[in-house]
């Protein structure tokens, strides 16, 4: 008797008596368990105050929607149709959602007409990374990123394309109704009241028909008893440049028919200013000055490939020992330099204190910037020029006294040569930086998923969110692997 192998028991069509528990799907300590416990704790009273309507059928729980739509951004999905076949395929989105599965136009409805206060869950993850001391503030980083619009480039067109594609467009309609103008004039001479389609009076009895093709039946066989003058007089007839042609009569010098003025007229732009009107004149945009039809509100900008997009400027400040962003902001605006103001801002309204310093490339540099960090009591370190980071171990470190006159860019510039201010200088590059570079790699985040500056602010401040909530989760494992390393 042969032995056979013997192997566990396989059988994938078995039914289960019992509804399986859903934390056995995953290993213990999953992030979907993290995500879930945390979400419990935030304030969704901004999320739960839109359901009013108690008709139909009832809708997905606000939580669990929360729940999966910050995951999803975790893991780096931001389609609806994707995260709808998530939900369906992946196990961790299965548990976080207890096993229901919406689908992706209720799961885009949830996200479009809640976005404000999903953008809002930016700060208060900012509030848990401090209640568990993640927050240092000691030293601050900020910076921004282009991001794309979900429009294309290709559909912006500049203020003077669009003048002359004005100006074109009323040409040709002007020019349409002179021709239908001139030819309602002559088809009046021609046809008088009548329509045009009537039979001629000669044609229109039974009896008239006849004598008129008689008539012609005799003139014909005229022109054939004569062979040569018949001939002639025939061929005059039958050639169209022979015709006398009839020439419509121009319309008046002022105005048609319709209100258009006529090609005598002397035309004016209805958006032309009145003369002595500076006020509106200057308030008019430039030829080169450019609206998407798709994103009004984005704008062409310069990326740091230095390729031009369709896109937005997203702001970060990243506190430089944990990576924690403590202030997220998106603008429409492609210059740096406004937002540090905004951005210091909140940062206080986000943790209730300054920074103690505070690093920006030299895109931030401004003598009002310097002047408002000073005043908050932040140091600050924020290049006057822009140097490429392998340049900065070249900056010979300054030597001799400080001239009495120095300005602030010069006393910014020396103090960035010391070997203090390169080391602090320094921490963007290992803040910052590996930020942006995380969200647009690592979690796919390089195009906003809605259009209009306020949907495009918050899903950045939702992936903020996502971003903070991560960093949360590898801490905590980092400090519940501590005491069993030690």
């Amino acid at each position: 008797m042969t032995k056979t192998k013997k192997f566990r028991d396989y059988n994938p069509k078995q039914v289960m008596l019992l509804p399986p528990s859903l934390s056995d799907w995953l290993r213990p300590g999953h992030p979907v368990y993290f995500v879930s416990e945390v979400v419990d704790g935030f304030d969704l009273s901004a999320i739960y105050q839109g359901y009013t309507e108690l008709r139909g059928y009832p809708p997905y729980q606000p939580g669990m929607m929360v729940k999966v739509w910050l995951y999803a951004y975790m893991v780096g999905i931001h389609s609806s149709r994707k995260l709808e076949r998530a939900s369906r395929e992946d196990v961790g989105f299965r548990v976080l959602s207890a096993n229901q599965r919406p689908d992706h136009w209720t799961l885009s409805e949830f996200r479009r007409r809640r976005h404000e206060a999903l953008g809002d869950l930016f700060d208060q993850t900012v509030e848990a990374a401090a209640k568990v001391g993640l927050v240092k503030l000691n030293h601050v980083s900020v910076d921004g990123t282009k991001v794309k619009a979900n429009a294309s480039k290709h559909r912006a067109m500049s203020y003077g394309r669009m003048r002359a594609e004005d100006d074109r467009l009323r040409k040709d309609i002007e020019r349409w109704f002179e021709e239908v103008e001139a030819n309602d004039r002559a088809e009046d001479e021609l046809y008088g009241k009548e329509s045009g389609w009537e039979l001629p009076p000669e044609l229109a009895d039974t009896q008239k028909r006849r004598e008129f093709i008689g008539k012609f039946m005799k003139e014909l066989e005229e022109r054939k008893k004569s062979e040569g003058a018949g001939k002639q007089e025939q061929a005059r007839e039958d050639d169209p440049a022979s015709k006398p042609r009839r020439v419509p009569k121009p319309p008046p010098e002022s105005q048609t028919r319709f209100g258009f003025p006529g090609p005598d007229a002397p035309s004016k732009r209805e958006d032309e200013a009145p003369e002595g009107n500076e006020g509106e004149q200057a308030a008019k945009p430039k030829d080169k000055d450019q609206i998407n039809f798709t994103d009004p509100d984005s704008r062409i900008m310069r990326n740091s490939d230095k390729a031009f997009i369709q896109g937005y400027n997203a702001q970060a400040a990243v506190d430089a020992e944990t990576h924690i962003i403590v202030a997220a902001d998106l603008t429409n605006q492609a210059a740096d330099s406004p937002h540090l103001p905004a951005m210091v801002e909140q940062v206080l309204a986000n943790t209730g204190r300054h920074p103690e310093e505070l690093s920006a490339d030299a895109g931030y540099f401004s003598e009002a910037n310097l002047k408002a960090l000073s005043e908050s009591g932040i140091e600050p370190f924020i290049p006057p020029e822009k140097v490429r980071h392998s340049q900065w171990h070249e900056q010979a470190s300054p030597r001799g006294r400080i001239p009495g006159n120095a300005g602030p860019r010069y006393l910014m510039s020396r103090k960035l040569r010391t070997k203090r201010g390169r080391k602090r200088y320094r921490l963007r590059q290992t803040s910052v930086e590996p930020v942006f570079g995380h969200i647009k790699e690592a979690m796919g985040f390089r195009q906003v998923p809605l259009r209009g500056h306020d949907k495009a602010r918050s899903m950045w401040r939702l992936q903020c969110a996502a971003f903070n909530l991560m960093k949360l989760y590898r801490a905590r494992r980092v400090a519940c692997a501590a005491p069993a390393l030690a």
